[in-house]
């Protein structure tokens, strides 16, 4: 039994709804709830129940089933049409396996025999209230993140398209500088917009990259918008691929560089003017060399790698002084994030031949991360020989952090819709937790890419998710299940796919098939679809080692934690058979690391 100070705090934040027509049995129940939940409101029929629900802010229902008028089902049928989420406790006399079963396909919460047990009613409403208090807090996470995506939406321009490049959606930045409105541009190609100067094979070969190879493609476009002005954009486009790799959209992501373009072009047309004079030139020059300088970050290094100048801007964002930077190597800006061999392959490209474009992460004199977007030049002279570097930077930090701030959300969301089916199974948030931990260091081991094993850190979480369809009466069972109460349990596999199925995300596609395969075996003796071997993905076999050691060496409502050594027995019996043999050797190599996890988690 939970603290019982846990437990009131929980009831006291839920408005409940409770309908019985035995004048007794209501008056029992409704003298022991009234002072423990905020509200409570008592009817004796259904028709009565549907008119108070209707005309109140109703969290928990809790009803009869034999009714006079309206019956209970009759009842959570109709409030179900309109608030399909509103959890509803059937109680009744009648042990009739027939109203289990149309109570289990109305989705309703649990289902309780008379004469009421107080303290199974209190232990279910906790239950319940429980959830819908951790769903209500998770809408106020997604309003956040909802706020985050505005932030993004408002600072880039961003167009979608179709897998034939016919623009699907536009955002206000990209309708504002093009001049079109959302109505001319939808249905559209983006040759709309294309400027005439530009040559259709520079588009042949970005549609090259980005649909034949799949890959990412970044470069400038030249534009012309409604009333004839021309911008230029500094541009993205990913083609966004679904789990059989199959393109699905694209999605461009660019900022506007118009300014340092014209700015480009106007000091080039007037240093061509021969009718110039030298002082005149001069000026131009310096014109320039100001323009630039003010809404820029630079860095000169000579050829030996030695800083030789560094602007105002530069100082301000690295925090050194200029005393500080002129003569030392250019290693002395840090770039922590890189492995020493990364760094020399960095070094290489920044000073060959061509320069360098890309971002550089380097590190401040207080320890902080300074991510910039830099444009690497190297300067000749008339013969082309290479005297210096320049380099021309923009701070993206506030960017970056954003992006992370995100990433950041969408997990602890994750989380905590993992915690909110593992809190119906009395599990704690520290078994998604560690779950995900497990599946990460296998993942790392078993050398999937930096992407697949951040996705399979997301996405296990929410493994069990389909537990919140499982009834509490099934899910809280202290001895075996029968053979139809563990076939409905069961099903919970296929319900988490069926949820997030549909979802264009890769992180909640991949915890749908997480859902459906990690109750499969090796062997093909699994569940629900009986895969076998490498017919089960990857993220499904990860994941059942990782649920199964946690749920083993965890107290459950039908168990005891297992020993460690009757653990590591069982992953060696079963290897070949419930779990991937090459997985199974993985995790015995790296056990005590595994054990550190698990300490490092405790419930």
């Amino acid at each position: 039994m939970n603290n019982i100070d846990e437990i009131l705090s929980y009831l006291k934040q839920i408005n409940l709804l409770y309908v019985e027509d035995d004048l007794s049995a209501m008056e029992e129940v409704s003298y022991f709830l009234q002072s423990k939940v905020r509200n409570l409101y008592t009817v004796k029929n259904g028709k009565k129940a549907l008119e108070v629900f209707n005309e109140n802010e109703i969290d928990i229902i809790i009803t009869d089933i034999q009714m006079p008028i309206m019956s209970g089902l009759e009842l959570a049928n109709e409030i179900k049409k309109t608030s399909p989420k509103i959890p509803i406790i059937i109680t009744t006399a009648f042990n009739d396996s027939q109203y289990l079963f149309d109570a289990i396909n109305l989705g309703i919460s649990n289902y309780i025999t008379k004469p009421i047990n107080l303290k199974i009613l209190v232990e279910n409403l906790f239950s319940v209230s429980k959830t819908v208090i951790l769903e209500r807090e998770n809408k106020e996470i997604y309003n956040t993140l909802s706020q985050y995506k505005d932030i993004v939406d408002e600072r880039s321009i961003i167009s979608k398209t179709d897998q034939d490049g016919i623009i699907t959606y536009v955002n206000k930045p990209f309708l504002k500088i093009s001049g079109y409105s959302k109505e001319e541009i939808i249905g559209k190609p983006h040759s709309i917009i294309k400027h005439s100067d530009v040559d259709n094979k520079y588009y042949s070969e970005i549609w090259h990259v980005i649909k034949d190879e799949k890959k990412l493609w970044q470069g400038e476009f030249k534009n012309c918008s409604k009333d004839g002005y021309t911008y230029y954009l500094d541009t993205i486009i990913k083609p966004i691929l679904d789990l059989n790799g199959n393109i699905i959209e694209y999605i461009s992501l660019s900022n506007d560089i118009t300014y340092l373009r014209e700015t480009k072009e106007y000091f080039k047309n007037q240093t061509e003017k021969t009718s110039l004079d030298l002082k005149e030139s001069i000026n131009i020059l310096n014109q320039y060399k100001d323009a630039i300088n003010k809404s820029n970050i630079i860095v000169r290094v000579n050829k030996n790698r030695k800083i030789e100048h560094v602007n105002d801007a530069f100082i301000e964002a690295t925090g050194y002084s200029r005393e500080e930077l002129i003569g030392q190597d250019y290693s002395f800006l840090k770039q922590p994030n890189l492995t020493k061999e990364e760094y020399e392959k960095l070094v290489e490209e920044i000073f060959s031949e061509n320069g360098r474009r890309g971002i550089i992460v380097n590190e401040t004199k207080d320890k902080k991360l300074l991510y910039c977007d830099v444009y690497t030049y190297p300067l000749k002279d008339l013969d082309g020989n290479i005297f210096e570097y320049i380099g021309i930077r923009h701070d993206i930090t506030e960017i970056v952090e954003l992006h992370k701030e995100l990433e950041n959300t969408q997990r602890e969301i994750i989380y905590k819709l993992g915690e909110i089916s593992e809190s119906r199974s009395q599990e704690t948030g520290q078994h998604v937790k560690r779950v995900a931990e497990y599946s990460k260091l296998l993942a790392i081991k078993y050398d999937l890419s930096e992407e697949e094993i951040n996705t399979v850190f997301t996405a296990s979480p929410m493994h069990d998710i389909g537990k919140i369809s499982i009834p509490d009466a099934i899910l809280h069972k202290p001895g075996k299940l029968d053979e139809q109460e563990w076939e409905i349990m069961k099903t919970h596999s296929k319900i988490g796919y069926d949820i997030l199925k549909n979802s264009t995300r890769p992180i909640l596609k991949a915890a749908a098939e997480i859902s459906h395969s990690h109750h499969e075996k090796w062997d093909g003796s699994g569940y629900p679809q009986g895969l076998k071997g490498g017919d089960i993905p990857i993220f499904g076999r990860i994941t059942a080692i990782a649920d199964v050691f946690d749920a083993l060496g965890s107290d459950r409502s039908y168990k005891k934690a297992w020993p460690i050594e009757n653990i590591l027995d069982l992953f060696h019996k079963e290897r070949g058979k419930h779990f991937d043999p090459n997985l199974v050797d993985i995790f015995f190599e790296n056990i005590d690391e595994f054990l550190k996890i698990r300490d490092k988690f405790k419930d």
